[in-house]
Formats: C-alpha cells, sequence, structure tokens
C-alpha cells in the first residue's frame, strides 16, 4: 500500500482546513463567523467570496527562464492543472478555478541544476473587473532551481498556485506581494513533495490593500522536508494574512516553518495562522512553526495563532511559537549607550528582527530588494516611533 492510499483510507480533516470540493456552491458564502474566514475583512473583499464576475484579463506577464526551464500559457483543457493533488477548500478558490481559462506553467527539466533563477513578473493594471489566475510550478526529479513570481500593479486577483516536487527534486518557490495599495489578491498555495525532495517556500508581502494567502503542503513520500519563510511588512490600513498549513502525510518528512513581521501606522492588521497536522501514518517526523511580530506603533494589530495536531506519537520532535511585542527597550538602551541616536537605533533594532530570515532566503538579489524595502518603509515612520 503506498502512502498516499493509506491516507485515503485514513483521511482525516483538519479542523482548519475542511474537506474540498471544485464545486463552487458546496462552499457557502461565509459570513465572518467561520473560523477560516473570522479575521477576514470581507467587505474589502471586493466580492472574490460571493459572485462577482472573475473575466478580468487587464494585466501583463513577462519570464525570465533560466536554461531549460519552459513558461508559457496553457489552455485549461490541455494543462496539466490538479497535479498537486490539490482541492479548493473555500469558496474564492472553487471560483478561480471554475472560472480560470489557461494555466500558466513553469517546468524543471529533471536532473538540471540552474544557478540563475527563474522569474515571472505578473503586473495587474486596473482593479476591475477581477481576474482569476492559476500557475502551476513543476519541478523534475533530482533537479536544482529557483522560482520567484513577483506581482505588482493593481489587481482584484482570485488565484490557485500548485507547486509539485517530484522525488529528489530541491525547489526555492518564492512569491513577492509588491502590489499598489489598491489591489485585493486572495491565492491559495499548494506544494506537494515527492520522496527525499526539499521545498523552501518564501512569501514577502509588502503592498496591497488587502492580501491573504494560504500556503499548504503535503508529501507523497518519505525523506521530503518542506521550509515556509516568510516577511511581511503593513501599514496604516493594509490587512495582510498568512495561513499556513503542513499535513504530514508521510513517515520521516520535516517542516519547518517561520514567519516575522511587522506592524506601523493605524489600522494595519496582520493575521497569521499556522497549523501542521501529524496523521498517523507520519511517524518519525520532525516540525516547528514560529511566528514573530513587532509593533512599532500605536493602531497597528497583530493576531498570531499556532496549532499543532497529533495522532501519533512516535515523533522525532514538534512545537511551535508565537511572539507580539513593541521594541525591545533594553536593545534601544544598549545601542544608544554605544552613541547610536535614538532613530538609528530603532532602524537598527528592525533590520535585526528581520535579517534572520532574509539571510535564509538564498536569492541574493531578492534579499538585497527586501533590505531596501524594509528601509523604504521606516523613513516615513521611524523618526516618529
Amino acid at each position: 500500500m503506498t502512502v498516499v492510499e493509506a491516507l485515503e483510507l485514513d483521511h482525516v480533516e483538519s479542523h482548519l482546513h475542511p474537506k474540498g470540493s471544485f464545486v463552487v456552491d458546496d462552499h457557502v458564502v461565509p459570513t465572518g463567523l467561520e473560523e477560516i474566514w473570522r479575521f477576514t475583512p470581507l467587505k474589502r473583499l471586493r466580492g472574490l467570496h460571493q459572485d462577482t464576475p472573475l473575466v478580468g484579463d487587464n494585466f501583463t506577464v513577462e519570464v525570465d527562464t533560466a536554461p531549460g526551464v519552459t513558461a508559457s500559457s496553457v489552455p485549461v483543457a490541455d494543462s496539466a492543472r490538479g497535479a498537486s493533488g490539490y482541492v479548493p477548500v473555500d469558496r474564492v478558490s472553487a471560483r478561480a478555478w471554475d472560472a480560470a481559462t489557461s494555466v500558466f506553467e513553469v517546468t524543471i527539466p529533471k536532473d538540471s541544476v540552474l544557478d540563475v533563477p527563474t522569474t515571472v513578473r505578473i503586473k495587474g493594471g486596473d482593479v476591475e473587473p477581477a481576474t482569476a489566475g492559476q500557475l502551476l510550478v513543476r519541478a523534475g526529479a533530482f533537479s536544482k532551481s529557483v522560482v520567484v513570481v513577483d506581482y505588482s500593479g493593481s489587481a482584484t486577483w482570485a488565484e490557485n498556485i500548485e507547486v509539485v516536487l517530484e522525488d529528489g527534486a530541491e525547489l526555492t518557490f518564492v512569491t513577492v506581494h509588491d502590489w499598489a495599495d489598491d489591489t485585493v489578491h486572495v491565492v491559495n498555495q499548494h506544494s506537494r513533495v515527492g520522496r527525499d525532495a526539499s521545498l523552501k517556500h518564501v512569501t514577502v508581502t509588502l503592498g496591497g490593500d488587502i492580501v491573504r494567502a494560504s500556503t499548504s503542503a503535503d508529501y507523497v513520500g518519505t525523506g521530503g522536508s518542506v521550509e515556509m519563510f516568510g516577511v511581511y511588512f503593513a501599514d496604516a490600513g493594509q490587512h495582510m494574512e498568512h495561513r499556513l498549513f503542513v499535513d504530514h502525510t508521510a513517515p520521516h518528512t520535516r517542516s519547518n516553518v517561520d514567519y516575522k513581521g511587522a506592524l506601523q501606522g493605524q489600522d494595519a492588521h496582520t493575521v497569521w495562522i499556522g497549523n501542521v497536522l501529524i496523521r498517523k501514518i507520519a511517524e518519525g517526523i520532525d516540525t516547528f512553526e514560529q511566528n514573530d511580530n513587532l509593533v512599532l506603533t500605536d493602531g497597528a494589530h497583530a493576531d498570531s495563532v499556532p496549532n499543532l495536531e497529533i495522532e501519533t506519537g512516535e515523533i522525532e520532535g514538534a512545537g511551535h511559537a508565537s511572539t507580539t511585542g513593541r521594541f525591545d527597550d533594553q536593545h534601544l538602551f544598549y545601542l544608544m549607550s554605544r552613541g547610536i541616536v535614538e532613530e538609528e537605533a530603532r532602524r537598527l533594532v528592525v533590520h535585526g528582527f528581520f535579517n534572520d530570515i532574509i539571510r535564509r532566503i538564498g536569492v541574493p538579489e531578492l534579499q538585497e530588494r527586501l533590505v531596501a524595502a524594509i528601509e523604504d518603509e521606516l523613513a516615513e515612520h521611524v523618526g516618529r516611533l
């Protein structure tokens, strides 16, 4: 019996990730009372969770591919959509799946070891009409590669992303949400990790009115590893919501989730929901999840909820942690006692807070861009903190 067959026989739903369906009407219109929607400002979603038409095509896609990588838009009927085993778990995802007419597919050949990233740049042209997006990234067996998806411009965007790693593949997959301030983006990302494959999944959220990113992963063989890293910085009025789910569906697999966020300005709101499900079959696994938030001004609010669901005690380790707080006065005092002025000391504390995540991304161009973006975010506010 394969791992997947055993999983189907012993299926257990997570309370934070209900049973999926491709049928839109199987997902009721959320009211905000549901566990998976209670933090989301539904009135600001422009009807993505209801019935607003997803017919927009006012966007551009530019691609820089690494040698041997193919990237193109494929009609749904001719695509490999569904290769990750993903089934929509909420109404927005089901609507995007139903409305999409094409799938943008990125394929990394097996055995290829690529030193340069493949970058997909998506730029929205307007917030109306709303758009349905679909992306599929496949990493061939024993390949090693980096794929970056970079969002900018204005849009109302409902999207599904699938990432598939065949056995032995190593993939760094990065999404950068650098949208204009009027954008609403609701995205569900699901990854399937093969035997002895390694996924580094990085989410960077800097722009947008509302960004809600739900990211999940499961395993189809032993020895798989998933790292999920995230960086986000919310300004006044922005809502940034990240929901993580690692489903340990195979024994002797590993996962590590680490997200850091900062908030400043009136009504800046961030939400982080982490969940790890360790199934009965998943003996010998090791997992940890952590979220840290730095609240820089009054009027900003962070919600952080880590969860663990464990069905077997035969594991190597499992844990979670979450912190939310203001500047560490001791750090500031230490720096200022050495002649550093308060404004610069505050900048150094914020950069130090993010540095641990940024250095682990492993994409130098993106790391430099993040450091610059954080400095830009601080430039307007830090002197008044």
